[in-house]
């Protein structure tokens, strides 16, 4: 059946349109001047000195680790509720992931158990602010700061959040923020690295850029580098976007408080976790099923969801169930069992900007008969 309500759609205005034909009239498509003026606008929003565009959020996580000196052998400890490309950044430099679980309630990584994993070979912890629900960040910090560890922030799922009154992205060494189309705001693909450190900047810009430093030629190569580059037309757009984010965040704010309202209370399932500490940048709206419910009663309601139009999916499977990573590291069912029975039970329900009430209220209504 056609999908009538859509996981998830970009807000996109004609101010948008006009930012990037406005660039495509120009010679300057990639390497010109909306690059730095994207990295400077985000850079002042987020409350970093530096941000480095990229060409996606797992471009600049790669960029991150190697700029930190992570490699062959070091070990990292990040939470096995994520994308996995949060796990993935680590094995391009040889380094391994070592998985703790989750908190249940806000689906980050469990800060009480990280210390029993911290040994020799750890180099850093890479939090993830999973559905755009900071992680305990000053907990963070301080484990960081006693074991002499380096600390990365996922923030992908998380512009405009805020964690005891600051931003998510200015925490650690350096951040990384995606802006996919389904994110919060979006250049179609790209991310940004942001930091305070001058020298990690410098690096991840050569190394986005083929290990060209700034004044190389063309044919000059400092160092080992990638094709990480973000070009003038996405830039343009996330200027746009940027110009825009007071109203998308409070737009999204609206529409995951409408689904708050008619679910709260509805027996057999749990709306979003919020607290005083942290403010939410709505990425996705996931409530989670109460235990009576299995894997497969989720599956069903997930196909009945979209056999009535109706976008959904399971967010997210658990890193260490993938398959190559049973394969690597030999990891079980049972090995982290609160990522294991939360991921059998959340439902991505339709999020975006600019989805309207009476399509929430489908939505509500039609889970509500399936429950």
């Amino acid at each position: 059946m056609q999908i009538q309500v859509p996981l998830s759609s970009p807000d996109i205005s004609e101010l948008e349109i006009a930012y990037v034909t406005a660039v495509l009239r120009t010679p300057n498509l990639s390497l010109g001047p909306k690059v730095v003026e994207f990295e400077e606008k985000i850079a002042r929003f987020v409350g970093r000195k530096h941000a480095i565009a990229v060409s996606n959020g797992t471009a600049g996580l790669h960029l991150i680790i190697r700029a930190l000196g992570i490699g062959e052998g070091d070990e990292v400890i990040t939470s096995p509720f994520s994308f996995v490309a949060s796990a993935n950044c680590l094995l391009f430099e040889r380094g391994k992931p070592v998985f703790v679980d989750i908190d249940p309630l806000t689906f980050n990584i469990d800060v009480t158990k990280i210390e029993k994993q911290i040994n020799p070979k750890t180099k850093a912890i890479l939090g993830v602010d999973v559905f755009g629900y900071p992680a305990e960040w000053d907990e963070l910090e301080r484990i960081a700061d006693r074991h002499n560890l380096q600390l990365i922030e996922d923030s992908c799922e998380a512009l405009g959040a805020e964690y005891k009154g600051r931003n998510a992205g200015t925490f650690g060494n350096a951040a990384i923020f995606s802006f996919y189309p389904n994110k919060q705001m979006t250049t179609g693909e790209g991310g940004t690295v942001v930091t305070d450190d001058g020298d990690l900047a410098r690096l991840c810009r050569s190394m986005r850029n083929q290990g060209r430093e700034d004044g190389d030629g063309w044919l000059e190569h400092q160092r080992l580098g990638y094709n990480y580059r973000l070009s003038d037309i996405n830039c343009a757009l996330g200027i746009a976007q940027l110009e825009r984010i007071a109203e998308i965040l409070a737009k999204r704010d609206k529409v995951a408080r409408w689904y708050s309202e008619r679910l709260k209370g509805l027996e057999g399932l749990r709306v979003p976790h919020s607290s005083s500490a942290a403010k939410r940048s709505w990425f996705v709206y996931v409530p989670l099923l109460s235990e009576r419910y299995s894997a497969k009663d989720r599956n069903n309601i997930l196909d009945a969801l979209s056999g009535k139009g109706i976008g959904c999916r399971n967010y997210f499977a658990p890193i260490h169930l993938q398959r190559f990573y049973r394969e690597r590291f030999g990891y079980r069912e049972g090995d982290f069992p609160v990522t294991e029975s939360v991921a059998a039970r959340t439902i991505a329900l339709p999020f975006y900007s600019n989805l309207q009430k009476v399509q929430v209220e489908q939505v509500v209504g039609t889970l509500r008969q399936l429950l």
